[in-house]
Formats: C-alpha cells, structure tokens, sequence
C-alpha cells in the first residue's frame, strides 16, 4: 500500500472532522440557544439607561485598574517594606493616618472598592431578580449599604484620634 493509499483510507475510515471552510452549525445542526435571564416584555423599555450603564461599564474597567494599583501597592508597602503584619497595630495606624497621603489613599482604596463592588450587585440584581418589586428593595438595601459604610469609613479615616482614651 501506497503513502497516498493509506491517506486516502485514513480519510474514508474516520469521522469526518471539520475543516476551515466548513461551518460548525448550519441548518441541520443549530447552535444551542442561551436564554438570557430576564425577558424583554412589552412593557419593557426600548432604551433602558443606555448612557448610565455604558459609564458604569467604564467605571468598572477604570475602577479595577486603579484598586489595583491600590491594593498592590498597599500590600507591598504594609506587608513587604514595613516589616510585615506583626508591626500592624494601633499605634501603626495612628502613625500612618497622621500622615495625608495615607489618609487620601485609604480613602480611596475605600470609596473605589465599594463603589466598584455596589456596580457589580446591581448588575447581578438587575440579571437575576425577575420581579420589579424584589428588584427595588435589593437595590435598595444595597444602596443604603454603601452610603452608610462609605460615610463610616470616611468619618473614621478623618476622625481618627490616637490619643482616645
């Protein structure tokens, strides 16, 4: 048996595999269907917060990329440069907050991550609650969630005494 004799066996005994220039579905075989988790009715408006969900997408992408700068340098400078978690302590803390620069990139890393963390939920509420009114009081919790840990954590970041007895 030839060289061309056993490739044109090996092509007539398997499967056919598909090739580059033939399509993977046609009419035959469909692809599958992925129900999207909410559907559209007819009450459902035709432009719905297109303009505020296209700035909270980008908020999303440019958010991540400053927490992560953040976050990373952060850990780099607590954990690795000053000493490691053992010299983490109240006194520590005092130290760094009297500084501004500490207190403006607490402050940050704070308000960035909750407000990028509260997108998030609400793109899930929105995916996933079915019910308008189940919808509204999730979001609802979520909002006043965050205002009142943003409101927390800032109030404590400016207030902070270390001289409290």
């Amino acid at each position: 048996m030839s060289t061309t004799e056993t490739t044109e066996a090996a092509k007539n005994d398997g499967a056919e595999e598909p090739t580059d220039d033939v399509a993977l579905f046609d009419v035959d075989h469909p692809a599958p269907v992925i129900e999207p988790p909410r559907k559209r009715t007819a009450k459902t408006p035709k432009a719905s917060r297109g303009n505020f969900e296209m700035q909270a997408w980008l908020f999303m992408r440019l958010s991540g990329i400053v927490l992560v700068v953040l976050v990373l340098g952060h850990l780099l400078i607590q954990l690795v440069l000053d000493g490691g978690v053992s010299k983490i302590g109240f006194a520590f803390v005092a130290g760094r907050w009297a500084s501004p620069f500490w207190q403006v990139w607490d402050l940050l890393m704070l308000w960035l991550a909750m407000l990028h963390g509260a997108n998030g939920l609400r793109t899930v509420i929105n995916d996933y609650a079915e019910r308008d009114n189940t919808r509204f009081w999730l979001k609802m919790l979520l909002y006043t969630a965050t205002v009142f840990t943003v409101l927390l954590g800032t109030l404590v970041i400016f207030t902070f005494d270390p001289n409290i007895r």
